[in-house]
């Protein structure tokens, strides 16, 4: 027959309070600690470890759903005078006000200048603060779009991505769109237009943009949907995979 004990934590298991039966465990190894507090403080002190657990398996659901390319996080970037990256603003970005006014974010720059990094980083940021964020390398995700038109999942694809809070759309514009890429990818803009935030990372100019979507009609209508009221990054100075092959080849000449 169970003792009350083992019956209690039967009972939390069968109702996935995880986080009530450590904390009861907790309470159960130390009570001299607790002796003085009330029935209703110990409650409130197993709840707030559930609620604490809970809300850490949430993060962790969501970071690893995003599947961001590189683990980036903004108290590891760097402010360099030559990268003019606006530390303010960083903040202020970090804040997420950005994400309830549905505005996207535009990074450019040339290649190893860090916009995966910082892409990666807002993405991780929003995810700690329980935002549903998703990470594409825009080849990739058409792809995968086309994909899903043959095997019939478009549509439940297409619902997936609109429900992100924010899309991380990666490598924008390395090679010009086909006709059925344009059309997948107007779709997907125009259904997360002014309800949801996009951040595009890309080292093509934004002014290049147009020639690289191809066809003035779609062109038009994408991008008066992602640059209009967008918040802007530019990103300046060395590269950054350089910079680091650099002292890697230093590290091994000493």
């Amino acid at each position: 027959m169970q003792s009350v004990t083992q019956q209690i934590n039967t009972q939390l298991v069968t109702l996935k309070l995880s986080g009530i039966r450590d904390a009861l465990s907790q309470q159960s190894e130390q009570p001299n600690l607790y002796v003085e507090q009330s029935f209703e403080e110990r409650l409130c002190l197993l709840l707030d470890h559930e609620i604490t657990q809970r809300y850490q398996r949430k993060i962790e659901r969501l970071t690893r759903q995003a599947k961001f390319r590189v683990n980036g996080t903004l108290a590891q970037l760097d402010y360099g005078a030559s990268r003019q990256l606006n530390k303010t603003q960083i903040r202020s970005l970090a804040q997420g006000e950005w994400l309830r006014l549905h505005q996207n974010i535009l990074i450019t720059g040339a290649t190893g200048c860090g916009k995966t990094y910082l892409a990666c980083a807002l993405g991780h940021n929003h995810c700690q603060q329980g935002e549903n964020v998703y990470y594409f390398r825009l080849k990739e995700l058409l792809e995968k779009m086309f994909m899903a038109q043959a095997d019939g999942s478009y549509r439940k694809l297409i619902n997936k991505l609109t429900s992100a809070n924010l899309l991380i759309l990666d490598d924008w514009g390395l090679e010009p769109l086909t006709p059925q890429q344009r059309s997948d990818l107007l779709e997907l803009i125009d259904a997360r237009y002014d309800t949801k935030s996009t951040l595009i990372a890309s080292q093509l100019p934004i002014e290049n943009w147009y020639d690289m979507i191809g066809e003035s009609t779609h062109a038009d209508a994408i991008l008066d949907r992602l640059v209009h009221g967008a918040i802007k990054l530019e990103l300046k100075g060395e590269s950054m995979r350089k910079k680091l092959n650099s002292l890697t080849d230093a590290d091994h000449s000493s």
